[in-house]
C-alpha cells in the first residue's frame, strides 16, 4: 500500500544544509502496522510530515498503491490529507469550540464520509458515549487522546499516522489506549505507521524499524 524509496530531506541552517533523511526506504502493506523508532532528531517526525503531504522531499519517491504522492499538486495533496490519512499526535489538537461528538465527526465530514453508525461505534469502543456533549477542556488527557483517535479513524482512512500517540499518558493508560487504537485500526481496515520511543509499545505492532543516521535499519 505504501512504498518509500530513497527519500531525502534537508533543511537550511546558519551552518548550511542539514541532511535529515539520507535515502529512507520502507514499505507498509495494506492493513498492517509498523513502529518507527529512533533517537530524538533522527527524522521520524519529518518522515511523517512527508507522508502526510505536509512537506515535500528533496529526492526519492513516496508511492501510494503504486501512484506517486510527491508529484501531486497542492489540491491533490489537500485531498490526500482530507481523505487518505488520519493523524494522531501526542498533542491532541482537538477543536476547543466543538463538543466531543462534533470533534469525532470533524475529519469524516471533511472527507465526505461521515457515517453516524461508525461514529457511534467508535464512541462506544473508546468509552466516550457518555461524554459526547462535553468539550475538550472538560476531559482528562486520556479522554482527549481517545477523541483524537476516534476523529482520525472516523473516515476509515487508508493510512493512520501516529506520532507518539500515548507519549503524554502513564504506562497503564498508554497500553490501554494503544490496544484500543490497534483494534479499531483493524476494524477500519486501515494501515498504521506509529512513531514511538517505547520498546514496549513498539512490540505490540506487527513490524518494527529504526531510523538512524537518516536511513531505516530493519
Amino acid at each position: 500500500m505504501l512504498a518509500v524509496e530513497h527519500l531525502r530531506k534537508s533543511f537550511a541552517t546558519a551552518q548550511g544544509p542539514l541532511e535529515v533523511l539520507r535515502g529512507v526506504d520502507l514499505t507498509l502493506e495494506r492493513g498492517s502496522s509498523l513502529a518507527l523508532m529512533g533517537e530524538s532528531g533522527s527524522g521520524k517526525s519529518t518522515l511523517l510530515h512527508l507522508l502526510a503531504g505536509l512537506d515535500r522531499a528533496d529526492g526519492g519517491r513516496i508511492l501510494i498503491d503504486g501512484e506517486p504522492l510527491d508529484g501531486r499538486g497542492e489540491a491533490a495533496l489537500a485531498r490526500w490529507r482530507r481523505e487518505g490519512i488520519g493523524l494522531v499526535f501526542q498533542q491532541y489538537n482537538l477543536i476547543s469550540s466543538l463538543d466531543v461528538a462534533a470533534n469525532l465527526a470533524f475529519q469524516a465530514r471533511l472527507a465526505g464520509r461521515h457515517d453516524p453508525a461508525w461514529s457511534a461505534h467508535l464512541a462506544s469502543r473508546l468509552g466516550l458515549t457518555a461524554l459526547l456533549q462535553r468539550y475538550p477542556e472538560q476531559l482528562s488527557g486520556g479522554q482527549q487522546q481517545r477523541v483524537a483517535i476516534g476523529r482520525a479513524l472516523a473516515s476509515r482512512p487508508l493510512l493512520l499516522l501516529a506520532d507518539e500517540p500515548t507519549g503524554s499518558l502513564d504506562e497503564a493508560s498508554s497500553d490501554e489506549v494503544l490496544a484500543l487504537l490497534l483494534q479499531l485500526v483493524e476494524e477500519a481496515g486501515s494501515s498504521v505507521l506509529m512513531v514511538t520511543h517505547s520498546q514496549r509499545l513498539a512490540a505490540r505492532l506487527q513490524r518494527r524499524c529504526v531510523l538512524q543516521m537518516g536511513r531505516v535499519q530493519a
